[in-house]
């Protein structure tokens, strides 16, 4: 655990280490662009966030892994928007000097069901997402988002389709058999060992593992196939280095395989 103690404060160092740039330099590294999307029976609006990268630009997913940083949205200044569920569609695995990171290249559509909390009003997508992205070197991005979405349709948008399209698929839809998950305290937080029972998803499978509690950092997965089961190992601590608990319903397991990937969410005691 010693080692997983490390690898929290030598990322943590790096991410404050980060060199400060030119603000033009790094202009044009990410576009954005909104689509507008479609409403939905139950009331809400399907959007979406697309990102765009300059050639050879990387960014990451939710869960990044040990040399990345994760997205942030941040909703605050957002105006007629009672809630948002973001949809990520399946994130490539990267391997650089050893270390292993997850995200995307060239681009990424995220769909986003918005709720309004006055129905039928105007719903103004105000946001600051801040991102690392990663080229020759990582840096930390921040990108701002104001526009309404004042521009209702029926019809369902091409690219938020497919991205939609492209997310894991559920436990039910991939045949998940079983999801355990073993905890056990260790000196410096705690460890989680999952067995999820389900066909090869191809090639060499990633685990990642995600507890569900905010500021806990989650080691880099140990995967592993017996038989029929993925077995994944993961060190956590709080980021605070102080206990928590984890409830077994809030953890989810992405499994990434070379020909698809599969989303667990929740496992029981094994």
């Amino acid at each position: 655990m010693k080692k997983c103690a490390f690898s929290l404060a030598a990322a943590l160092a790096a991410v404050t280490a980060l060199p400060t740039f030119a603000q033009g330099r790094f202009d044009y590294v990410v576009q954005t662009e909104v689509l507008q999307g479609w409403d939905l029976p139950n009331g809400q609006r399907l959007a979406a966030v697309r990102l765009v990268l300059a050639p050879g630009w990387k960014t990451y997913w939710r869960a990044p892994g040990d040399a990345g940083i994760p997205p942030h949205f941040d909703w605050s200044r957002a105006r007629n928007i009672g809630a948002v569920s973001l949809s990520w569609p399946t994130p490539e695995v990267h391997v650089q000097n050893g270390m292993r990171s997850i995200g995307y290249t060239d681009q990424v559509v995220i769909p986003m069901h918005i709720t309004p909390a006055k129905p039928g009003k105007p719903m103004r997508l105000r946001t600051t997402l801040s991102m690392g992205v990663c080229s020759d070197v990582c840096i930390p991005h921040t990108v701002k988002i104001d526009e309404m979405l004042d521009s209702p349709d029926l019809t369902p948008t091409p690219a938020i389709v497919a991205a939609l399209a492209d997310m894991p698929y559920s436990a039910s839809e991939a045949e998940v058999q079983s999801a355990t998950c073993r905890l056990r305290p260790t000196d410096h937080g705690m460890q989680i060992e999952a067995h999820v029972a389900l066909p090869h998803t191809g090639g060499t499978e990633v685990a990642v593992i995600e507890p569900g509690v905010p500021d806990v950092w989650v080691s880099e997965a140990r995967t592993s196939r017996s038989g029929n089961t993925v077995v994944a190992v993961s060190d956590m601590m709080h980021t605070s280095g102080g206990a928590f608990a984890v409830d077994r319903s809030d953890v989810r397991i992405t499994i990434l395989g070379a020909n698809y990937a599969v989303d667990v969410r929740g496992c029981t005691a094994g």
